[in-house]
């Protein structure tokens, strides 16, 4: 599953034009969770005021966060063998 900042619609739109096989949800207006979690950035100096970060969370089925990543460059991605990897590690199933 993943969390973005951006409306429900437009997750939709983008789900169905990457034929995402997992869900969105989203975290829009108020970008709650991701400000929880220290994935959002405020700048008044940018045009959009609040932005998600790139973030990467593996929470376990009791709620524990096994794995954080959180980039403050917006554009950095895991390597898919990262993601694997990190799931390995954090003992999810």
């Amino acid at each position: 599953m993943g969390v973005s900042a951006d409306a429900p619609g437009t997750l939709v739109a983008f789900t169905k034009e990457n034929n995402l096989h997992h869900q969105l949800l989203s975290d829009f207006p108020r970008r709650t969770m991701l400000t929880a979690y220290d994935a959002v950035i405020t700048d008044p100096a940018s045009p959009i005021f609040r932005y998600a970060k790139r973030a990467y969370f593996i929470v376990d089925r009791q709620g524990v966060i096994r794995y954080m990543k959180v980039h403050e460059n917006p554009l950095e991605l895991l390597k898919p063998e990262e993601v694997v990897q990190a799931l390995k590690e954090s003992g999810a199933k």
